[in-house]
């Protein structure tokens, strides 16, 4: 969840592609170690998909 955390963070920051890069600086900033392996399955999983969206089908999984 730490890693979705991240990458939603850079997205709000106005990053629409993060990288296992800016999401170590995000965790490192508040003592989070990372796990290379879980990080980049993250970033492969919502790279080039509208957070917007992938939020919507969420809610949208939650309600049915």
């Amino acid at each position: 969840m730490r890693y979705v955390a991240a990458y939603l963070l850079a997205v709000l920051g106005g990053n629409e592609s993060p990288t296992s890069k800016d999401l170590k600086k995000i965790l490192d900033s508040v003592g989070i170690e990372t796990d290379d392996e879980r990080m980049n399955k993250v970033i492969s999983e919502l790279n080039g998909k509208n957070i917007e969206d992938v939020i919507a089908q969420g809610e949208y999984s939650l309600s049915a």
